[in-house]
């Protein structure tokens, strides 16, 4: 049964289409990295499938259950979203706010149960959290404060991430450290990936398939390797880009090169 699947996904804002027709489906333990220019419906797609937005038509499904038929509650424990890097204070500590992710599962009118924390506890290791459990989300790094989000979404209990360019506005060091926590999530924890990345060579690295959207339309969906044939990415960006040759079995290394392909 697949994690995802959407199947003739159409919305527009107002009297502008953004999503034209999207279908496409997602296995459990996949990781699909989604691509495309801006302005390609990219975000907006992931905010369809967590029906942050609403007014869309087609079909999605998580593990076969139309997300019609799904409370809200519900979707949480399937699915969980991890926005771009939040701006603005947030006054909680790291353990605090991530155990605001278990808010499926608790009752907002009894205490925190012993199993929710000791749940917390575990995420809080497996993410590399644990040392700064008791600090205040205000004095964390860019990387950091992505981390405590991703966490807070495994909180939820989901076995799928929808992730919203989580390496956007991080420095390149943090940018790695990110990468590499979602490659050993999907790796160790078995976690369905669908992540939203400007990052063409991490979505190469990284991912089993990528979709790319254009014009709200998916352009490709299939393996890393195919986006490489017959110029897809050079039309896809409307521009060309240099192969630089790595390691053995590994696909080369795209630097963009400006002008049209």
């Amino acid at each position: 049964m697949t994690a995802v699947e959407v199947d003739d996904l159409c919305f527009a804002y107002g009297r502008t289409a953004v999503l034209r027709h999207v279908g496409f489906d997602v296995q459990p333990g996949e990781f699909v990295s989604i691509i495309g220019p801006n302005g390609s419906g990219k975000s907006t797609l992931i905010k369809c499938i967590n029906r942050i937005l609403a007014g869309w038509t087609g079909r999605i499904a998580l593990s076969g259950t139309s997300v019609r038929a799904m409370s809200q509650k519900a979707i949480a424990t399937r699915i969980g979203y991890v926005p771009q890097v939040h701006e603005g204070p947030l006054p909680f500590t790291v353990e605090e706010f991530v155990l605001l992710g278990r808010y499926p599962y608790v009752n907002p009118l009894i205490r925190v149960r012993e199993e929710d924390r000791r749940e917390i506890g575990r995420i809080l290791e497996r993410t590399g959290l644990s040392p700064l459990s008791g600090r205040n989300m205000a004095t964390l790094s860019g990387g950091e404060h992505q981390a405590v989000f991703i966490a807070a979404a495994l909180a939820q209990g989901a076995r799928t991430l929808l992730l919203d360019e989580p390496a956007a506005f991080l420095d390149y060091r943090h940018q790695v450290e990110s990468a590499s926590m979602l490659r050993q999530m999907h790796r160790d924890m078995g976690v369905t990936i669908l992540c939203v990345t400007h990052d063409v060579n991490q979505a190469l690295a990284a991912s089993d398939r990528v979709l790319a959207l254009k014009d709200g339309q998916v352009a490709y969906f299939g393996p890393p390797a195919s986006l490489l044939d017959n110029g897809l990415l050079e039309r896809l960006y409307a521009t060309s880009f240099a192969r630089l040759p790595r390691e053995a079995n590994r696909l080369p290394w795209l630097v963009p090169c400006g002008g049209p392909s």
